[in-house]
């Protein structure tokens, strides 16, 4: 969801001055909300169980993927977009075949760093409206006093996190063949 919102958004800021000025202070206000508070929130609005865990780690993911979404399309170099259009290249064929590739580093570097942020969402997520993952594991071995089931549980946390921005630096490994 983070990912699906972020990148349009991205590319609406970083191509568009007006909805630049009009959005960026809106999203950068985002940021200023901890997700430990936003989390009883959706609990209330939206209801407890997976959806509201899910909206808090498409939350999370957002800001880092937008962010680099609109530093890789303005980084693009002005003269390359200005010779594609005057080569007549439409608006698709210039996301889709310039803008894209070139910003493709900077998007994936912000969905590498977003996916991993998911894991501390889904984690908070837990903690304030229950669940049935690591999360919630930690809230029963902190109530207990478990500290080696604690630790274990952060090393697998930390293990999961590894994992998730493995695959997205793969991913990028792939695309930039």
């Amino acid at each position: 969801m983070g990912i699906g919102v972020a990148l349009p958004l991205g590319y609406l800021i970083a191509r568009n001055r007006i909805a630049a000025a009009a959005l960026q202070p809106y999203v950068a206000a985002t940021q200023a909300m901890p997700a430990v508070a936003l989390a009883p929130l959706l609990g209330l609005w939206i209801g407890y169980g997976l959806l509201p865990i899910a909206v808090l780690c498409a939350l999370l993911v957002f800001f880092p993927i937008l962010v680099n979404t609109v530093l890789g399309l303005r980084a693009i170099d002005p003269d390359v977009l200005g010779a594609a259009r005057v080569d007549g290249v439409g608006w698709w064929r210039m996301l889709w075949h310039i803008e894209l590739p070139l910003a493709l580093p900077a998007i994936l570097t912000g969905v590498r760093n977003g996916l991993t942020l998911s894991i501390t969402g889904a984690v908070v997520g837990e903690f304030v409206m229950g669940g049935e993952g690591l999360g919630q594991l930690l809230s029963v071995q902190r109530q207990e006093a478990d500290s080696l089931g604690l630790f274990s549980t952060l090393v697998m946390l930390c293990l999961l996190a590894a994992v998730v921005y493995g695959a997205v630096r793969l991913v990028e490994r792939l695309v930039e063949r």
